[in-house]
Parts: C-alpha cells; sequence; structure tokens
C-alpha cells in the first residue's frame, strides 16, 4: 500500500463495491468463504493498493453489530489469528517457542476485540490455556463446536 492510499475517498464505498464486484452482498459473505484468511490477506484481495486489514476488521464489527452477531465475529477473527500463528494446528506440546505462538494469536484477538465482549474473550481464552485442545486441533470457521462451548451466542 503506498501513499495511504487505503485512507482516501470513501472507504466504506469501496469495500462494498469491491464485495459487490466478487458478487457479495456484505464483507461478512466475502469473509465467510474464506475463514482462514487473514485480515490482510481479506484486504489484498479487495484491492492491495486501497484496502486496509484494519478497515476489514472494521466493516465485519459493523455488520456483526447489526445482526446481533458480535459473539460469531469474536469467534471469526480467533480463528484468523490461529491460522495465522498457528497454521498446523494447536501445538502438542507447549514449549517457549509454541508458547509464544499461542501467546501472539490470543493477545491479537484480545485486541480486536470490542470492549464488551473483552470479559468472555478473557474466560475464553484462559480455558484454552488451562484445558488446551487436542493437538492439531484448528478450528476452520467460527462455528467449530469448541469455539462456540467457549463463547456462545449471547448477542440475540
Amino acid at each position: 500500500m503506498s501513499d495511504g492510499e487505503s485512507w482516501r475517498g470513501d472507504i466504506k464505498a469501496r469495500l462494498y463495491e469491491r464485495v459487490r464486484e466478487r458478487g457479495y452482498e456484505s464483507i461478512t459473505a466475502f469473509a465467510n468463504e474464506r475463514p482462514t484468511a487473514s485480515l490482510v490477506a481479506l484486504a489484498e484481495e479487495l484491492g492491495r493498493e486501497d484496502v486496509a486489514g484494519v478497515q476489514v476488521l472494521s466493516a465485519l464489527l459493523y455488520e456483526a453489530e447489526q445482526r446481533r452477531q458480535v459473539t460469531r465475529f469474536v469467534r471469526d477473527v480467533l480463528v484468523r489469528m490461529l491460522s495465522q500463528s498457528l497454521p498446523d494446528g494447536w501445538p502438542a506440546v507447549l514449549d517457549d517457542a509454541n508458547r509464544f505462538k499461542v501467546a501472539k494469536a490470543l493477545g491479537r484477538w484480545t485486541g480486536y476485540t470490542p470492549e464488551t465482549h473483552q470479559k468472555q474473550v478473557d474466560r475464553a481464552g484462559d480455558a484454552l490455556l488451562a484445558n488446551p485442545p487436542p493437538p492439531g486441533w484448528r478450528p476452520l470457521g467460527p462455528d467449530d463446536e469448541l469455539l462456540r462451548t467457549l463463547l456462545p451466542d449471547e448477542d440475540a
């Protein structure tokens, strides 16, 4: 991205124009087809020169709030963070290197979580560390059974 092009013009209109060009009604529908893609990868697919990952994140949160699906959004972001930091799934051993990868994923996830869901995310992160999932566990989307147990839908 050059010269802040992603911050020029009507960002929201640009995002919706790009997803409609690809046959989607919403940013959420576009992202749902790519449940393990990073926010940066989603942004690059929509416009390497003028779309930023944080803009995609913001649009996803906005749509989740409108649909009363913020908890699902929170799970979605965790899937993306885990896919980036732990591409081979949950480690069998939490040695220093793997502990760092897990902490990085959970830390970024916490940072991207809206204030309204921070307590649930803290509890879910603690639960994952206290009772780790099976080695190789890789959630492939926000409706993963374990994630729904850790973060049940409460938005309705």
